[in-house]
């Protein structure tokens, strides 16, 4: 078994790391671009390096995928691996706004066991057990229980003619905390139509669905974890009664862009 309380420990020093040097709180921070339109810092660097070192440690058994890391193919042949976004919503984390999040989470046989996300600019730190429940700051979670498809809750930036009857509420960057969301009942969809990673969902995924939400690719089948192409095509995240009308809404254009 896990030592969940040194997982957790690990994890919040993770998020003190990066809040030390978030220019949120005043600290100084440098930063680039990996390729155009993808930002990373020297605090993903050394949040990666942190985390890649006391997890290892912690399970050494772990296979070990990270955005900030390049992918070692062995974690194909183990039964469990860390997927990790050091910090999941860097553009925000560098703009000095508070919607990032250290993302990690423990995969057993392509399925999230544990998920952990710490958001220190929030003083927020979420937990999922697969089997067990979701907390935030160690309060139960009970994910969104709305019934109407129209006026559903989603966190982003504007909504497409086609979706006007849906409402807008405020948008983090980290897609993890926009998840999140939804296991919290402050949201009560989340739709992505474009190719993502695995690290960046993993976590999260798994405290939204033990919190009661429904968690799906676009078209509505089930997310499978630690894959040779660690990426996927759309995410949908939901209360459960909104689930059907959301696949409904989604899937022809899902179908468009899957194949662009």
């Amino acid at each position: 078994m896990i030592d969940q309380a040194r997982l957790e420990d690990i994890v919040r020093e993770a998020g003190q790391i990066a809040f030390g040097r978030w220019p949120g709180a005043g600290h100084s921070l440098q930063s680039w671009d990996k390729e155009p339109g993808s930002p990373v810092s020297d605090a993903d660097i050394e949040v990666d390096g942190f985390l890649r070192r006391e997890l290892g440690r912690l399970l050494p058994s772990a296979g070990w995928l990270s955005e900030e890391t390049t992918d070692n193919p062995v974690r194909l042949g183990k039964g469990l691996a860390w997927l990790v976004d050091p910090i999941d919503g860097t553009r925000d984390f560098i703009a000095g706004r508070s919607g990032w999040s250290v993302s990690v989470g423990l995969i057993s046989e392509g399925r999230p066991l544990i998920g952990m996300l710490a958001a220190p600019a929030r003083k927020e730190m979420w937990l999922g057990i697969a089997g067990q429940g979701a907390w935030r700051n160690g309060l139960p979670l009970r994910a969104s229980r709305r019934t109407e498809f129209a006026g559903a809750r989603v966190p982003a930036d504007a909504l497409p003619p086609e979706d006007q009857d849906l409402t807008l509420v405020d948008k983090p960057n980290s897609i993890a905390l926009r998840i999140a969301m939804v296991g919290a009942n402050e949201a009560d969809l989340l739709a992505t139509l474009r190719w993502g990673f695995e690290w960046d969902i993993a976590a999260a995924t798994l405290i939204a669905r033990e919190a009661g939400a429904v968690v799906s690719d676009a078209f509505g089948a089930p997310l499978n974890f630690n894959k040779r192409d660690p990426r996927a095509f759309g995410l949908l995240v939901c209360a459960p009664a909104i689930h059907a009308a959301a696949v409904k809404r989604l899937a022809s254009r899902a179908k468009v862009l899957v194949h662009k």
